[in-house]
């Protein structure tokens, strides 16, 4: 069976997390699409994530990742776009609950308050815990304006 396809970007602060996670990827398989930047210098982060979120809404892939130094501009950018459900991560438990009671599908990480081990776990939990549906579905539901 084919792995998911994931998108990825960050900003200058989240570059070097974001290597490791598409080598990390796609040693196990998945089919990563690098939105970028090319390197750590300094970025506007809104450039990478949007693209993100728009490859998430049509359907070129099935999650996203986002990354930056606090995590919450990548956050608040990728939420912006319609059916898009980022939470930001700081722990294994959130990044299951994300996607166990929310259907988040992106998780947006802080590179500068979590170490690169941190990360690669949170991303492994995130794209394999399944949406738990049932009372939750009903507030999902209500999510979007």
């Amino acid at each position: 069976m084919a792995k998911m396809k994931i998108a990825i970007g960050s900003d200058h602060a989240g570059h070097h997390y974001r290597i490791a996670l598409i080598d990390h990827l796609e040693s196990l398989g998945y089919s990563v699409i690098d939105l970028g930047p090319p390197s750590a210098d300094s970025v506007d982060y809104p450039d990478f994530v949007h693209p993100v979120a728009e490859a998430l809404n049509q359907g070129d892939v099935e999650m996203g990742i986002v990354l930056c130094g606090s995590g919450n501009g990548v956050a608040m950018t990728a939420n912006k776009h319609a059916r898009i459900r980022a939470a930001l991560c700081w722990n294994m438990e959130i990044a299951k609950l994300a996607r166990l009671h929310n259907d988040a599908n992106v998780i947006a990480i802080p590179a500068r308050y979590v170490s690169e081990d941190l990360a690669t776990r949170m991303v492994d939990v995130f794209l394999n815990t399944k949406f738990e549906g049932g009372r939750h579905q009903k507030r999902v539901d209500k999510i979007s304006c």
